[in-house]
């Protein structure tokens, strides 16, 4: 859903270019991956970009998207690896609130989103750390894709020891959106297709690494996989179809249209 991808609208601040070791190169998140120049940001991506400098000026939100005390040791290698690796600007570290509506300029929101109040992003709705979604975004805007380190905490707990496939399948969601967000702007979730192939262990490490694969007119098609940190375990596969938003009709109007 758009409002669990919004985030990106404040995440492309300053980061870096991932130049992962060779070792993690059968995992998606390194598929293709080459040093390359940064590039002009397209219409979307520069719309969501000035979206930093309002939310520097209105006030200063947490970022739950940083190391905290629960991140196990390979989250944080991992994450200090791609920070090392983003430092041309071809990719993003992206921040992440928690609240939906902390994502958006003022200029963009709808009169009922000025309105809310006690509201929380459902992945960041844990007021303990490492209870719950445990994750970091990052964005490559020429390759389109969007990964997600993601760690998921006790309280996600489906089969005994095992994340719930609701919690795979949100932060799949999430990650999608916001690689859908980056090209179409405002989206909405239309269909997402989940093949859940391994169960993820509670409180490991996993790489979520989703792209586009397909635009026609408000129709964005992606697709994720879901793997180890080694890249030697799929844990599920997905694809996905998100529907631009337009602003002149009631997303019920546009969604049962489609």
């Amino acid at each position: 859903m758009w409002r669990n991808c919004v985030r990106l609208a404040k995440g492309l601040g300053r980061s870096a270019v991932l130049r992962l070791d060779p070792k993690v190169s059968r995992c998606g998140v390194v598929r293709g991956l080459s040093p390359t120049a940064p590039c002009s940001p397209t219409a979307p991506c520069s719309l969501l970009w000035n979206s930093v400098t309002w939310l520097s000026q209105a006030r200063q939100s947490k970022d739950y998207a940083l190391p905290n005390s629960s991140w196990s040791q390979g989250m944080m290698d991992l994450y200090n690896r791609f920070l090392e690796m983003c430092k041309d600007g071809t990719w993003k570290r992206i921040p992440s609130y928690g609240n939906s509506v902390d994502h958006i300029p003022e200029s963009l929101k709808l009169a009922p989103e000025k309105e809310q109040k006690e509201t929380r992003l459902f992945s960041r709705n844990m007021d303990t750390e490492g209870l719950g979604f445990e994750y970091a975004m990052f964005l490559n805007p020429s390759e389109k894709r969007m990964v997600c380190l993601f760690q998921p905490g006790p309280y996600l707990e489906g089969h005994t020891g095992f994340a719930h496939g609701g919690s795979t399948a949100t932060i799949i969601d999430s990650t999608i959106g916001g690689c859908a967000i980056f090209v179409a702007g405002r989206v909405m979730t239309a269909n997402l297709s989940i093949n859940y192939r391994n169960p993820i262990p509670l409180g490991s490490v996993v790489l979520v690494d989703s792209k586009v694969d397909q635009v026609e007119g408000r129709k964005v098609f992606l697709s994720c996989q879901v793997r180890s940190i080694d890249g030697q375990t799929l844990h599920a596969e997905a694809t996905a179809l998100f529907i631009q938003l337009n602003s002149t009709k009631s997303l019920q109007q546009q969604m049962s249209s489609q």
